[in-house]
């Protein structure tokens, strides 16, 4: 009887009722200490995080931010304060105060796992999408070339049978349909796709899923920028309390 390879990425999708905002948190279990990363962290939820962490027992090394959000304040900066570990990042693209700045296919290591971040703006300046590899054959030869890409966080550029809106923030609808199209569509079919807001109850999606059944990315460039400017969305409520914190990268008062 064949025994079970244990899959070496530790793999959590945590859910904030309010703002309806998906939190990653990811981890190398190859590694004694498991180094790990959250991504879009809610300031809210920061205690909760910081528990599944200690229980986990994961060494956290960055609070990564797929852009500056205006829903909710990022929980990178409170992360900081009770982790001394952890670094804040986010794109150089976003303006954004942060211990690391990322620039278009930058990655980020924890343990044989990296991140890549490939740039997505259209609902902000600074979007990035990023996406997941392992560096380490699994067949354990000695050669470290990298595999297929397991799953992207597509941040708000692409949504579950949606995308971010383009009204504000430096929003442009025809950069967001080329960035999708060129950035996420591109990325083989299988691919899971982990968006940061859901707003009715999914989980996750696939590369093919959203490129037959994306009501707005699925169309014609022509036809996504007239859904786009029909679009009738109310002001985001916390956007002036939370897009200056969000600009220092969660922390609450000027240092």
């Amino acid at each position: 009887m064949a025994m079970k390879v244990r899959d070496p990425l530790l793999f959590r999708q945590l859910f904030d009722r309010e703002s309806y905002t998906y939190t990653y948190l990811l981890a190398d279990l190859r590694f004694e200490d498991k180094p790990a990363v959250l991504i879009d962290p809610v300031d809210t939820q920061v205690q909760r995080d910081l528990k599944l962490i200690n229980e986990l027992g994961v060494h956290l090394l960055y609070g990564m931010n797929t852009h500056v959000h205006a829903d909710h304040v990022t929980g990178t900066g409170l992360l900081k304060r009770e982790l001394s570990t952890v670094q804040s990042v986010i794109s150089k693209a976003s303006g954004a105060k942060a211990d690391i700045h990322l620039e278009p296919y930058e990655k980020i290591y924890f343990g044989n796992f990296y991140l890549e971040a490939r740039p997505t703006p259209g609902h902000t300046a600074g979007c990035l999408t990023y996406v997941l590899y392992d560096s380490k054959p699994s067949n354990g030869t000695a050669t470290a070339t990298p595999q297929e890409p397991r799953m992207a966080f597509t941040g708000d550029a692409l949504l579950i049978r949606g995308c971010g809106r383009t009204d504000f923030q430096q929003g442009n609808a025809e950069v967001l349909y080329e960035s999708v199209h060129k950035h996420i569509f591109t990325l083989p079919d299988d691919t899971l796709l982990y968006p940061a807001h859901d707003y009715h109850g999914r989980s996750v999606t696939t590369v093919e899923e959203e490129k037959k059944w994306n009501p707005r990315l699925s169309k014609s460039k022509e036809e996504f920028l007239s859904i786009m400017k029909e679009l009738k969305m109310d002001y985001p409520k916390l956007i002036d309390f939370a897009l200056p914190r969000n600009m220092r990268c969660g922390v609450p008062d000027e240092q």
